[in-house]
C-alpha cells in the first residue's frame, strides 16, 4: 500500500496564529486540493496527522472541528481527491500526551489501523515537530514552505533527511511525478 502522511493546517490550508475556529476560516493553500488528487489518481492512501490544541484551548469543539473537515473533505472530493483518514490530537502542550506532535502517538494510531510499517512513507509538514514526529518513526519528512514552513527552514534541529519544496503540490510532483 502506497501512503502518505499530511499536516492539516499550513500544508494543506492556510494556518492561522490565532486558530482555524470555523469553517469558513478554512482556505485551502493554492494547488493543494489539486495535489491530493494527484496522489488519490496515483494510487496513494492519504492521511492526516494534526496537532488541534484549539480544542483543548475552548477555542472550537468537536462539532465545529468535523464541520471544517466536512468542508475540506468536499472541497478535495470536488479536486478530484479524497482523504482516507484524520488522525488528531486536541490536547495542549500542557497535557503531556502521547499523541501530540512531536510525540509518535498519531503514527503509532496509522501503523495500526493499516498494518503498514511507516520506514520511509513521506510525512509532509511545515512544523519542525511534524519532521521530528516523522524522524522518530521513521517515516521520511517533507516540509513545505507554506503555513509556518519558512520559519521552520531556519531552526536547527530539523531531521537530516528532510526534503524542502515550497508548497504540497511541488513536493508532490516529486513523490510522484507530473501527470
Amino acid at each position: 500500500m502506497k501512503l502518505v502522511i499530511l499536516d492539516h493546517n499550513g500544508v494543506i490550508s492556510q494556518s492561522s496564529s490565532t486558530f482555524i475556529k470555523t469553517p469558513d476560516e478554512w482556505i485551502p493553500i493554492p494547488g493543494s486540493l489539486e495535489a491530493i488528487a494527484h496522489l488519490t489518481h496515483s494510487g496513494f492512501r492519504v492521511v492526516i496527522a494534526t496537532n488541534q490544541s484549539g480544542i483543548g484551548r475552548g477555542l472550537l469543539d468537536m462539532a465545529t472541528f468535523n464541520a471544517i473537515n466536512d468542508k475540506m473533505h468536499k472541497a478535495i472530493n470536488q479536486a478530484g481527491g479524497r482523504i482516507d483518514a484524520i488522525f488528531f490530537c486536541p490536547h495542549t502542550g500542557a497535557d503531556k500526551c502521547h499523541c501530540r506532535k512531536p510525540a509518535t502517538g498519531m503514527f503509532e494510531e496509522i501503523i495500526q489501523r493499516y498494518g503498514v510499517d511507516l520506514k520511509n512513507v513521506p510525512a509532509i509538514g511545515d512544523s519542525l515537530r511534524d519532521l521530528q514526529a516523522a524522524a522518530a518513526i521513521g517515516a521520511a519528512p517533507i516540509l513545505v514552505l507554506t503555513g509556518k514552513g519558512k520559519r521552520t527552514s531556519t531552526k536547527s534541529g530539523i531531521p537530516e533527511n528532510t526534503r524542502i519544496y515550497d508548497n504540497l503540490a511541488m513536493a508532490v510532483d516529486a513523490l510522484v511525478g507530473k501527470i
